[in-house]
């Protein structure tokens, strides 16, 4: 499985939503491409989860024990 690049995925979100606002997509397509939209965007989420936690681990990890200036 190719690794998730969140970059390319928000290009992908964003280029749906533009062809849903510009009417480019055929009702009968229109639920493909929102399924297709809202799995980038849980696929996001969890991306910018995990991202959080290991900012937080490093972060942590550079303050001493008994240090509470975080």
């Amino acid at each position: 499985m190719p690794e998730f690049k969140y970059s390319k995925a928000m290009k992908r979100i964003e280029a749906i939503i533009e062809k849903i606002e510009n009417e480019e997509i055929d009702v009968d397509d229109l639920s493909n491409y929102v399924n297709e939209a809202a799995t980038l965007i849980k696929s996001c989420k969890d991306k910018i989860t995990k991202v959080e936690s290991e900012v937080q681990k490093v972060v942590d990890d550079l303050v001493e024990p008994g240090d509470n200036s975080k």
